[in-house]
């Protein structure tokens, strides 16, 4: 395998594989460096970073192995079983290690949602909390975080919910017995009391014992949904209780005495009510959210950069000196400003790496 080593100089052998390492080592963090000096800021910069450096710790390793003292004999089964692994490795893994960057790199070409999103894949559900090469990261609904492959959403249905507002929808069943006016009424009422805009009723169901009933309604602060959802449904509660309409099982209701309890509860008094103030995504979300003002930023930063071309593109045009002055003290002041943009961005992601 390797030439034997008879004396000191012998070792010389060795030298151009020990420099290979180091400059290897050297090239890796030099581009590494150069990489994350220029992405400072920049959105879409995460996948051509980890593929370039990738491509370079790849192709270093293959030469690092090719710099070995190898025999005449050994460097030729060296360099044809390097072929051999790498096309196994291309062939084998291209569902998996391989098909999940293609995919990563065709979700960002589509760029149908980004940090801080609602999506649902399936029965996942949450806030995007980072994009990578190989997977998507969401928080969901009990805070945890969930890793998702990116061959996985490209190849299910992802919903993304709309940043102008989703609708939600309440459901219930009731008997036959109940006027269907009474009922839509009180629910559109439900929907009004929960502040929803634009809502409607729909007749669902006519099931064996029940009527299932709908009332969907237009949510505009998505960040608010899980609440909005819920306060529909205590809202509802409340509508129809008002209305003196039960909601308990058909079943049980047909097969009750006459003159039986009615199943409405009393009303609470004012001063014993319970006041929620506080949203409860914002302590289930707040990766999320952080994610989100993470990326506003960068598209912030992505304005000041093209506000800075063309104000240099306005000052190689100036003539007079006056116009010269004033633009260049507006370059300063937009250059001030992506510095302290950069310096923002820098420290949430750190506190946001802290935290995991």
């Amino acid at each position: 395998m390797f030439e034997p080593i008879e004396s000191l100089k012998d070792l010389s052998k060795f030298l151009p594989f020990f420099c290979a390492i180091l400059a290897v080592i050297g090239v890796y963090h030099g581009i590494k460096f150069i990489i994350d000096r220029q992405a400072k800021g920049k959105t879409d910069w995460g996948i051509i970073r980890s593929m370039i450096l990738f491509c370079i710790m790849l192709i270093g390793i293959i030469v690092v192995i090719l710099l070995l003292p190898w025999t005449g004999e050994s460097r030729g089964q060296i360099t044809n079983l390097i072929g051999i692994v790498i096309s196994a490795v291309l062939a084998l893994s291209s569902a998996t290690f391989i098909g999940n960057g293609l995919a990563g790199v065709m979700l960002r070409a589509i760029n149908n949602f980004k940090p801080g999103d609602f999506i649902q894949v399936n029965e996942f559900f949450g806030r995007i909390t980072e994009r990578g090469l190989f997977h998507t990261e969401m928080q969901t609904e009990s805070r945890d975080l969930t890793t998702l492959p990116n061959l996985y959403l490209t190849t299910n249905p992802v919903k993304v919910i709309r940043l102008s507002g989703t609708f939600i929808t309440g459901v219930c069943s009731l008997g036959y017995d109940v006027n269907r006016q009474k009922i839509e009424k009180a629910l559109l009422d439900a929907a009004q009391r929960a502040d929803l805009k634009d809502a409607f009723v729909r007749v669902k169901e006519l099931g064996d014992y029940s009527v299932i009933y709908t009332v969907t309604g237009l949510v505009e602060n998505i960040k608010t949904v899980l609440s909005a959802q819920s306060r529909l449904n205590a809202m509802m509660l409340d509508a129809l209780h008002d209305a003196n309409i039960e909601i308990v099982s058909p079943t049980f209701m047909n097969q009750r005495p006459v003159g039986e309890t009615v199943f409405i509860p009393k009303k609470v008094k004012k001063r014993d009510e319970i006041l929620v103030t506080d949203a409860p995504e914002d302590k289930i979300f707040d990766k999320a959210e952080e994610a989100e003002t993470i990326e506003k930023r960068k598209e912030k930063l992505a304005e000041v950069d093209v506000k800075l071309k063309q104000l240099n593109e306005e000052l190689k045009a100036a003539t007079e000196d006056t116009q010269k002055e004033e633009l260049k003290t507006k370059i300063e002041n937009w250059t001030v400003i992506k510095t302290k943009l950069v310096t923002n961005i820098e420290n949430k992601v750190d506190d946001m790496t802290s935290k995991k």
